[in-house]
């Protein structure tokens, strides 16, 4: 536990609110960053969509492997701390991740850039919740939308990084420390707060046949959108035939459609409903795979990318919202129940692309991702709103 001493001097609500999004955004712009060289890594290493696929699966088995170690933590030092752990760790990864000339270095750090950003997410989404209690009205998902926004820039760089020929080494590099900079400036400012006593609790829950149907359509949603943050440049290379400055773009595209969505979505909830938001999402997805796919030129499936992002922008905080009104387990239960399982989507699926690919192309590849997105329209139309 912290002693007194450790306790930073009374900040106003807005000064920790703001300190906690500059975490945010260095998650959301690191994350992106290492997402839009992924296709110049590739190169550089000579992998082959297998290699590739079996590589990217290091960094879900990461997440996974220090998730309970995590949770410790946090029930035992303020999230503040770990935030500072996590964000060192994180950017010294994403560094060395350019510096990679093997194979084997490559899973390795792959490993650890996925551990150290499940250290960092969870411990700013800890803080986070902490930061809400200093406010009478909601403010949570304004966080959400800040790693958005802050992963649109982070594509963006890397266009210009790209287009400007600008080695992955500098660029990853350069921008690790840059993050880092950042975050240790607006530090002092976060929630210095001691982690409030927590039941006993098992480390992963399972939602119940209620809860199924949200289960599905988090799993498929998340699928979908980390298949984009993998594989949207290599597609674009491989499976259409554009420059490496094109695919950039067309991630950079996906990017802009899903900020634009995730500010735009209470708007039409409350227009409309969850259940017509969460619907129409699934067809945008289907419709966005179907355009990349069925037209492998660079403005269809640029096109399609938007219709992708549009589609996963809204779905995941509004299935949460739905889930969190079970009425056989608990708000908070029932929401890390539906939670684990998306989050297995958003792990694995995107590994086994490079598997399919491999086997028959990537258009295959998406085609079956594809077949998920249909799983959300299905899984949507059972829902019943009250």
């Amino acid at each position: 536990m912290e002693s007194p001493a450790e306790i930073s001097p009374v900040k106003s609500p807005r000064q920790i609110r703001i300190a906690n999004a500059v975490f945010f955004f260095v998650s959301g712009f690191g994350y992106t960053t290492w997402a839009s060289r992924i296709p110049s890594i590739q190169q550089s290493l000579h992998l082959n969509d297998a290699q590739l696929g079996a590589a990217l699966f290091a960094l879900p088995i990461g997440l996974m492997a220090t998730m309970p170690v995590t949770s410790r933590l946090l029930a035992t030092f303020s999230s503040s701390r770990i935030m500072l752990v996590g964000v060192v760790a994180f950017n010294l990864m994403l560094g060395l991740l350019g510096f990679t000339t093997l194979y084997w270095q490559f899973i390795i750090i792959l490993l650890f850039f996925g551990s150290s950003r499940n250290l960092l997410n969870l411990s700013i989404n800890t803080q986070s919740v902490g930061v809400q209690a200093l406010y009478n009205k909601s403010i949570i998902t304004t966080f959400h939308g800040i790693w958005s926004l802050a992963g649109l820039a982070g594509a963006a760089l890397g266009y210009l990084m790209v287009y400007a020929n600008v080695p992955t080494t500098w660029h990853l590099l350069s921008v690790s420390i840059a993050l880092c900079i950042m975050a240790f400036a607006s530090w002092p400012n976060t929630l210095h707060e001691k982690p409030a006593p927590r039941e006993h609790k098992p480390i992963f829950l399972l939602p119940d046949k209620a809860l199924l149907k949200f289960a599905l359509i988090c799993f498929s949603s998340m699928a979908c959108e980390n298949v984009m943050y993998d594989w949207s440049g290599i597609y674009m290379q491989k499976a259409v035939h554009t420059s490496k400055t094109t695919s950039t773009l067309s991630f950079v595209v996906f990017m802009i459609t899903v900020t634009i969505g995730r500010f735009a979505g209470d708007t039409l909830v409350n227009r409309r409903s969850v259940k017509f938001v969460l619907q129409n999402s699934g067809i945008l997805i289907v419709a966005g795979f179907a355009m990349a796919i069925a037209f492998p030129y660079a403005i269809p499936a640029i096109a399609g990318y938007a219709l992708i992002g549009f589609g996963v922008s809204c779905m995941v905080p509004l299935v949460f919202s739905m889930a969190g009104k079970s009425k056989t387990m608990s708000g908070g239960s029932a929401i890390a129940a539906v939670s684990t399982v998306g989050y297995l989507g958003f792990l694995f699926v995107p590994p086994f692309v490079g598997f399919v690919a491999q086997a028959a192309n990537l258009r295959w590849a998406f085609a079956v991702i594809a077949m998920l997105a249909l799983v959300i329209v299905w899984m949507t139309g059972k829902i019943e709103e009250e």
